[in-house]
């Protein structure tokens, strides 16, 4: 099955999106037929990586299947980042056209990227204002499979540079089926979409998985407590998908009777600390079940069974995925022993776009490396011991230390620079920044904070910028990030 048909599982008169003013799954493949008219009149073709920056909203859901019914890739984009990383991942993906909800001022920060045309932009508003004659496009999934390229999702590289995940319609489709085999999902549900859709997680799980079983979903772009307390309630809400921190607010924010309607927490992208879970379950009698995944697994991975949950466990391998907990020769290592976990599966990713070698790495023996450590207990359920060496979760966002340490050695005066996670209670953590400046010159943070924000998402900047004389270093010169300790602790 192709990830577009997916739009067609549900009865035409069935809601699709709860909201102010209901969408049905008729209406949903009426504005999906309306969008892909459009863009196939703007251009837009087979095999092409079209751009997607949109906040959470029924139209982003057109959007995207609109693009990969015309055969073209996906390339969603995280409405966070800045004009320059946006510009980098145009660049990338060799993109000419992008639908957004607003106008972005692209072209300085294409031309520093050294392209020599812009990215035309597609602005929802008017797509959804244009009057078309309703056979502007051929039909959906003409000369289309199901190992054809389905999106390019972007993920932190450990270089500076973000890499493209490149997913077809198979890994998407087969993720969402075997998740649901694992935590069903029917026509009964009404699904809470507060994740954000540029992300795999939600995608796969709340949108694919939703669709392929005739549920219906509540999109909002909101993380305010009493906004999400009260779509849960107004439009019956019985599942939610979100990050520990969203979980952490509705423990202190939310009554236990706010929440009665529910039947599934699920939480993902960050590991969900012990006593959150605990005083989650004491107070609202039905616990969160956590699962694991990445973005080159389209995402999911793992998770637990909802009434057979260990704490601190990811849970066990869905159904159609394989997992190993290997050696650093890739041999396999029996229980409650530590090593790298390995997944394969159908919905692995094709690889990394335009680079075989970082594809090779980490596709090597026919084996995902996920470059996490972690064991298996003797009834198979998973323990992440550590996430990537240098990577920082924070409200479920990954920041890779490198991109932003990059960024701050442009800062006039720096010497050197090393960032690392510290402990927040509300975003999981946050970076924070250990520097030497060079002799006779002293850090200003606030304008080492400015210079950021041109060329950083707001999340990836550090909390906190804290001047040594100098970092720590082995005999070989390597800063030494384990011996900078957190700045409660200095």
């Amino acid at each position: 099955m192709l990830v577009h048909q997916l739009i067609f599982q549900g009865r035409p008169d069935s809601i699709a999106f709860h909201g102010p003013a209901p969408v049905t799954y008729g209406q949903l493949q009426e504005q999906v037929a309306h969008y892909r008219n459009y863009l196939y009149q703007a251009g837009v073709r087979p095999g092409e990586n079209v751009g997607l920056l949109l906040r959470n909203s029924p139209a982003f859901v057109y959007a995207y299947m609109a693009i990969v019914s015309l055969g073209a890739v996906v390339v969603p984009i995280n409405y966070q980042l800045t004009p320059a990383e946006i510009a980098y991942i145009a660049k990338d993906a060799g993109m000419k056209n992008l639908v957004a909800g607003a106008a972005l001022d692209l072209a300085a920060p294409l031309r520093q990227q050294g392209c020599g045309s812009q990215v035309a932009q597609h602005l929802a508003a008017a797509i959804e204002a244009a009057v078309l004659p309703a056979d502007a496009a051929p039909p959906a999934g003409e000369q289309l499979d199901e190992n054809r390229p389905c999106t390019i999702i972007y993920t932190s590289g450990t270089t500076g540079n973000p890499k493209g995940a490149v997913l077809t319609h198979k890994s998407l489709v087969s993720d969402a089926a075997c998740f649901s085999r694992a935590i069903p999902v029917s026509a009964a549900d009404n699904i809470l979409c507060i994740l954000p859709l540029y992300h795999c997680l939600a995608l796969t799980c709340i949108i694919l998985s939703g669709f392929l079983h005739q549920a219906s979903v509540t999109i909002l772009d909101s993380l305010v407590p009493k906004e999400v307390i009260e779509a849960i309630k107004q439009y019956r809400v019985n599942v939610m998908y979100g990050v520990p921190s969203v979980y952490m607010l509705l423990l202190r924010t939310a009554a236990p009777a706010d929440l009665a309607g529910m039947r599934l927490f699920m939480s993902g992208g960050a590991s969900l600390p012990k006593q959150v879970a605990a005083d989650f379950a004491a107070k609202f009698g039905l616990g969160i079940t956590e699962g694991y995944g990445l973005s080159e697994a389209s995402p999911v991975v793992a998770t637990n069974p909802q009434f057979r949950a260990k704490l601190l466990s990811i849970g066990l391998p869905i159904p159609g995925v394989e997992v190993r907990i290997v050696d650093p020769d890739d041999n396999p290592l029996p229980s409650n022993q530590v090593g790298e976990l390995v997944v394969r599966g159908p919905n692995v990713m094709r690889g990394y776009h335009n680079l075989p070698a970082e594809t090779a790495r980490a596709l090597r023996g026919g084996w995902l490396h996920t470059g996490d450590l972690a064991y298996a207990d003797e009834e198979g359920y998973l323990f992440i011991v550590d996430r990537l060496k240098d990577m920082i979760i924070t409200h479920g966002e990954n920041i890779y230390p490198r991109e932003v340490e990059e960024q701050i050695y442009t800062f006039p005066g720096v010497a050197e620079a090393a960032v690392i996670g510290v402990a927040d209670k509300f975003r999981g953590q946050v970076a924070c920044a250990y520097l030497a400046m060079k002799d006779g010159q002293t850090l200003d943070p606030k304008a080492l904070k400015n210079h950021l924000r041109d060329r950083l998402a707001a999340y990836k900047i550090p909390r906190e910028f804290i001047q040594l004389d100098a970092l720590p270093k082995s005999q070989t010169g390597k800063i030494l990030k384990r011996l900078l300790l957190p700045p409660q602790d200095n």
